[in-house]
């Protein structure tokens, strides 16, 4: 870990770099004012914190490398140290054992930190495996200084390498690969192979490979990089499928007949350096950047492009003040949006999007000169040495100021991504191009923009009216009333009655220009389906009268139907149509919305005009309206309307009781006065099929009567009268239409045959009287029973003569004659009768049965002299009162009920003989009367109880179907068994 002196430096100096740094990103903003208030708890930390680490080092460091937290150190002259930064306290040291004055030269890790390769001075390279101890040689690789490694990052494992490719100072690249397996007898050495594969040269002379990058683009396409000090070469070629391990000569061998591409610049700086961005660990870089003499070389990586893997370049100058004679540049590393320099004595980040410095940290002489900078891809942390320390670099929130250059660059889009989770950031954001697009004329554009920032309101809607951009302000208010919440009722209030003043506005402009005849229809739909949002629906409900008063002052009629229609005002929609003479439309939308009040309120006009129509929806309507209320729209038009109105009328009254079966007495009176009225024919079987009884009848009777009197419909008064039981009036009325029908209502009266015997006789004098049909008379005999020769001979004239009626009056002697045969033997029947029951009586007082000492109650199975008992002709013996239990629960109610009558009567005599006197002369008939009417108290409950034998009996016979068990007692007799 860092000193505390050092830690406290660090700290100041982080802090005046963080300081400076913001005064310079607020100093390029000016931007109007924003509603957010940026307010922040501590102070930001930098992008870039340094790190110094505790570790001293024994010897100086002469090389330093790190991959996939693995460290790899050369200390003094003869030491190799090796840390693992997950464990950082287990370090491990290994001598490598030259005894020569070999040094290293270079040390190179690959990507996943199992392969080290220790270049010497000598010419000389060394292998050494992540999981062993031994250093090897590589014997192939001798004769050769090497200067960059191209590690193959699709291939390579622990324990193999894969294909790879080696840079040296003399320009040559080699193929190789190292493998950690001992190898057969005769070979040993841990090189597979090593073969030349390319030369590289400058100026016609070989120059030092500086650095090797491999990468795999789509459909087995490689790409190969290799700089020298000057030039920067592409290779690019395919490898077969299934063919990767036998290397990349395939791809230098494409690249032979030509000359391969490169990019040259002027000055030398002496070497050159390429890094690359990778996001993160095994994918493929995004951009490069390439230290060279006239500056950094920087651009994106296109895998896509058919011959080169570099876009987007640009050289981005170094700073002022390095000087190639002082302090050129050592090292360079590539960040997402930086790539910082190691110069001798500190480091400086460049931003890569505008060239500008926007870190320098300067390390203090007592460490020494800094020699070389190094990025560990896996973990994105940056190290430095110099020969007495050790730092690292971490990289905290490196895009959040990168949305102000991409802004100050006018690339708004990218600067709204990098800055999408700080709102206030993005405020500024899209004011700035608000502003942008509005100087620039795009008024649209910059209403939407405007919207989502969250500047003055009122200031925001001047621009727009001072610039007369009535279009823009409209875009800029729908878009602020999308980005309210419910809640804002005001808000939503204000900008809803704006934006209807506005959409009439331009409707009314574009009517009255003609050839604008396409733009009013588009701006008629864009504001009717403004009108229709779900979002302002409660809002435009709520001042629905407010936007009714906007239509109507623009005279806008159509949409103020449509508005209507879509706060399901409907009954100014109908008034609307029913004014201009449109009731085709008006009964549309009453069958659309089937809203009964409205049926009510309209159709009395409705009726008036079209009632086919109005008849027709009625019905679709069925039960949901109340035929009771319509009836005011039918008697006004039935009374001065035409046919069709009148028929109309009848056939939805014919409806309401045919098919709803409505029961209303008024509308049942309606229709029949309609059939009185209109249509007579239908009016008697309209009341024979209401039925004949008047529990059935949902007419007034006496109604039906006055309006069938009144309009002479005789058979049909003749039907009321019947079903008001009123016979006679009935039958009155009948003979002056027709005796048949007279007839008929004379025999209506069943159950009274005096009644019945009195209508005959009223049709037999009409029939003689008024027709003097004497046949018809001996007619009316022989339909009616009742009637008599006799009783119609007083309605014949003096002058006719018997032999007319000899024949009935023959039939009526026989019937005379048979009847008194016949009480002669009835007479016979019960004189035999009466003699029988005297004797059976005389039998009976004569009867009588035994009874034991030993004799038991058939019930409790006590002795039956204990107590009153009764004895039956079937043999059977009860006490009174075990008879009477049994017995009384199986007594009708009736039989119950005057049981329990006659027991209270008997207990209250017995309380009066208890409680009178001494007797006394006087009191003995009294006390007589007493005692005769408790015995008959008695035997009326004998009568009852002791009718018959309770178990050979009616009683017994009748119990048959009852269980043996209460239901009530069931279960309390269930558990009684368990």
């Amino acid at each position: 870990m860092a000193s505390i002196l050092e830690e406290y430096e660090y700290s100041q100096s982080s802090r005046h770099s963080a300081l400076q740094q913001s005064r310079l990103s607020a100093s390029n903003i000016g931007i109007a004012h924003s509603g957010f208030v940026n307010a922040r708890l501590e102070e930001e930390k930098p992008i870039f914190t340094k790190q110094r680490i505790d570790f001293t080092p024994p010897e100086k460091i002469n090389h330093l490398t790190v991959c996939n937290n693995q460290l790899c150190m050369s200390l003094g002259k003869d030491t190799l140290l090796r840390i693992d930064l997950g464990k950082p306290d287990q370090p491990n040291q290994i001598e490598i054992g030259r005894k020569d004055d070999a040094k290293v030269y270079n040390l190179f890790l690959d990507t996943t930190g199992s392969h080290l390769v220790i270049s010497l001075n000598t010419n000389e390279s060394l292998y050494l495996n992540r999981n062993t101890q031994k250093i090897r040689s590589l014997s192939r690789w001798k004769g050769h200084l090497i200067e960059s490694i191209g590690w193959n990052k699709f291939l390579g494992t622990e324990a193999n390498t894969g294909p790879i490719l080696v840079g040296t100072n003399q320009g040559h690249i080699y193929e190789a690969e190292i493998s950690t397996s001992e190898g057969s007898l005769f070979s040993t050495n841990p090189d597979q192979y090593f073969r030349q594969v390319h030369i590289l040269d400058e100026d016609g002379s070989p120059a030092p490979v500086c650095s090797l990058e491999i990468e795999r683009g789509i459909e087995s396409k490689y790409f190969i990089i290799a700089t020298t000090r000057k030039r920067l070469f592409q290779f690019v070629g395919r490898v077969p499928e299934g063919s990767e391990q036998q290397g990349f000569s395939s791809i230098f061998n494409q690249n032979a007949d030509h000359f391969p591409s490169f990019q040259e610049f002027p000055a030398n700086l002496g070497y050159s350096e390429i890094a690359f961005y990778t996001p993160k660990l095994r994918t493929s870089p995004r951009s490069f950047a390439w230290m060279m003499g006239n500056g950094v070389l920087y651009g994106t990586v296109d895998y896509g492009r058919p011959d080169s893997l570099l876009s987007d370049v640009q050289v981005w100058e170094y700073p002022t003040d390095i000087d190639f004679n002082f302090n050129k540049p050592i090292s360079i590393v590539l960040t997402q949006f930086h790539f910082l320099l190691l110069l001798p004595d500190r480091v400086k980040a460049v931003c890569i999007l505008n060239g500008q410095v926007v870190f320098e940290d300067v390390f203090p002489d007592k460490f020494g000169s800094l020699k070389k900078m190094i990025k560990d891809f896996a973990v994105g942390l940056i190290w430095i040495y110099t020969e007495k320390a050790v730092f690292r670099y971490h990289i905290q929130r490196e895009s959040r100021d990168v949305w102000q250059m991409y802004m100050s660059m006018g690339k708004f889009d990218l600067a709204k991504e990098y800055c999408k989770d700080r709102p206030e950031c993005r405020d500024i954001v899209l004011a700035k191009e608000a502003e942008n697009c509005f100087q620039n004329k795009k008024y649209i554009e910059s209403a939407k923009c405007y919207a989502l920032t969250q500047n003055y309101f009122e200031e925001i809607a001047l621009k727009f009216i001072e610039a007369k951009q009535e279009e823009a302000l409209k875009e800029f208010l729908l878009k602020k009333l999308k980005n309210l919440k419910q809640g804002e009722k005001t808000q939503i209030t204000l900008l809803v009655t704006w934006l209807a003043e506005l959409y009439l506005n331009r409707l009314g402009t574009l009517e009255a220009d003609e050839t604008k005849r396409c733009q009013f229809l588009d701006s008629r739909d864009e504001f009717r389906s403004f009108l229709r949002d779900s979002k302002i629906k409660e809002c435009l409900y709520n001042n629905r009268s407010t936007i009714y008063d906007l239509l109507a002052s623009h005279g806008n009629v159509e949409d103020m139907v449509f508005f209507s229609v879509i706060m399901q005002d409907y009954e100014r929609v109908i008034s609307h149509y029913c004014q201009h003479d449109e009731y085709d439309e008006a009964i549309d939308i009453l069958s659309k919305h089937r809203d009964e009040t409205l049926f009510y309120k309209f159709s009395p006009v409705l009726m008036q005009h079209i009632p086919k129509k109005v008849v027709d929806a009625w019905i679709q309507m069925g039960n949901r309206l109340d035929a009771k209320k319509l009836i005011p729209a039918l008697v006004n038009y039935s009374q001065i309307g035409s046919t069709q109105q009148i028929n109309e009328t009848i056939r939805y009254m014919e409806f309401c009781v045919y098919q709803l079966a409505v029961t209303d007495e008024a509308i049942h009176n309606y229709l029949l006065s309609l059939y009185a009225k209109y249509k007579p024919e239908a009016l008697l079987w309209y009341l024979e099929q209401a039925g004949t009884h008047s529990s059935d009848i949902h007419y007034d009777l006496k109604y039906a009567l006055r309006l069938c009197a009144e309009h002479g419909h005789h058979k049909a008064c003749v039907h009321v009268y019947k079903i008001m039981e009123l016979y006679e009036e009935a039958v009155d009325l009948a003979l002056q239409v027709d005796v048949d029908l007279a007839k008929s209502c004379a025999d209506l009266p069943e159950d009274d045959e005096e009644l019945q015997k009195k209508l005959w006789l009223k049709i037999a004098r009409h029939v003689v009287q008024e027709e003097k049909d004497v046949r018809k008379a001996m007619n009316c005999l022989s339909s009616c029973n009742l009637l008599k020769i006799e009783d119609i001979l007083p309605f014949f004239p003096d002058f006719v003569t018997i032999d007319h009626f000899k024949e009935a009056i023959c039939i009526s002697l026989e019937e005379y004659n048979k009847h008194i045969e016949e009480l002669k033997q009835e007479m016979e029947e019960a004189t035999e009768s009466a003699k029988r029951i005297r004797e059976d009586i005389q039998e009976m007082r004569n009867k009588y049965g035994m009874v034991d000492s030993q004799d038991k109650c058939a019930v409790c199975d006590f002795p039956l002299l204990n107590r009153p008992f009764n004895l039956f002709l079937c043999g059977h013996m009860f006490h009174c009162d075990c008879l009477y239990q049994e017995v009384y629960p199986q007594l009708s109610k009736h039989k119950r009920s005057k049981l329990d009558e006659l027991q209270k009567k008997l207990l209250a005599t017995s309380q009066v003989t208890k409680s009178r006197r001494p007797k006394k002369e006087d009191d003995t008939t009294s006390l007589g009367k007493g005692q005769e009417s408790r015995e008959q108290i008695k035997s009326d409950i004998d009568d009852i109880i002791a009718a018959e034998c309770v178990y050979c009996g009616e009683l017994m016979i009748k119990s048959i179907d009852k269980p043996f068990i209460d239901k009530q007692k069931y279960e309390e007799e269930k558990l009684s068994w368990l």
